[in-house]
């Protein structure tokens, strides 16, 4: 089984809805962690999103990279550039795969644009996530 942490600056967007499609799209074959280089909570308009799309984020919490320190991980994929140029490094055989997504909770406008940026960086996110798991993980 494969391990794969997904890091994103609080761990409350973009990291936790890359951490449901990687789990749903991976399911048994991978063990799915997110962290945040700092933790901002869980973000209710990505757990909004997501359940719009069938997968419930509503039980993750947000987590600090540092309570993975001990753990390996075949993948660490980091979703933004700030937890990219901040992500510590893992000893040994660990793959780290960078791709910045817009981040939706600096959206602006009305609540119907700010929800269309949510969904945006939603389905990008399916997409690199289902194209991840077919190339890494099946």
């Amino acid at each position: 089984m494969k391990r794969i942490l997904v890091l994103c600056t609080g761990n409350s967007t973009r990291s936790q809805m890359a951490h449901g499609y990687l789990q749903k799209f991976a399911g048994s074959r991978a063990e799915v962690l997110s962290a945040g280089v700092e933790t901002h909570g869980l973000n209710p308009k990505a757990v909004q999103v997501m359940g719009e799309d069938g997968v419930d984020i509503s039980h993750h919490t947000s987590n600090l990279v540092d309570e993975y320190e001990l753990l390996s991980f075949d993948h660490v994929i980091t979703v933004c550039d700030s937890a990219s140029e901040r992500c510590p490094l893992w000893i040994g055989r660990t793959h780290r795969l960078h791709h910045n997504f817009t981040d939706p909770s600096k959206a602006t406008g009305s609540p119907e644009e700010i929800m269309a940026s949510y969904r945006t960086t939603r389905d990008e996110i399916r997409q690199f996530s289902q194209d991840f798991v077919s190339k890494n993980v099946l």
